[in-house]
């Protein structure tokens, strides 16, 4: 970097007051940010700068009750389609976003891009990741709760596959429906 370009401190902080992002930094060089999404509806994400790198780390999801190694199956696929980060565990097995970039790069654009796709992928495949690892508490939660009358409204993102009288909608039905052989 030359002199006159801008700290990577100085980009961080335009990139998320320009975004409107809420955010903390217990030190210099260290950013905890909150990305807000709709199916998981917050994600924090770490912007650490390194002498050479930015690192971003962003926790998804706690570690599988079940199915590991079709979890891990699933973000290893993933993976090779991400920009800029990728799935990965922690010693206990909890899933993260991590990734890290040179310090040349980092510009407006490319930390915008960045958190946009930490934003994306961990929203896109939240209940995906949750259907594989938790998929048996969540029928047992939603068993448990129509039994007793209570609300389902914050489980029905996996109506699918926990409602035992479940019926997708009819465009979603026709999709599903395995053509008829010719007679």
């Amino acid at each position: 970097m030359s002199p006159a370009s801008p700290s990577p401190d100085s980009i961080i902080r335009a990139v998320l007051d320009a975004g409107e992002l809420d955010y903390q930094s217990p030190g210099p060089g260290r950013y905890l940010v909150t990305l807000p999404g709709e199916k998981k509806l917050q994600t924090n994400c770490w912007l650490v700068v390194g002498e050479h790198s930015l690192q971003v780390s962003a926790f998804v999801c706690r570690q599988p009750d079940e199915n590991r190694e079709q979890l891990w199956e699933y973000l290893l696929q993933l993976n090779a389609k991400l920009f800029g980060v990728a799935f990965s565990i922690d010693k206990v097995g909890d899933v993260y976003l991590t990734g890290r970039l040179p310090l040349s790069t980092v510009d407006a654009d490319e930390l915008d891009r960045l958190l946009g796709a930490v934003l994306s992928y961990a929203d896109e495949h939240f209940n995906t990741m949750l259907e594989i690892g938790f998929g048996s508490s969540i029928r047992r939660e939603w068993e448990w709760r129509a039994k007793r009358g209570e609300s389902l409204a914050n489980l029905q993102a996996f109506a699918a596959f926990a409602d035992p009288l479940f019926q997708a909608p009819p465009e979603r039905a026709a999709l599903n429906q395995k053509p008829r052989a010719r007679e």
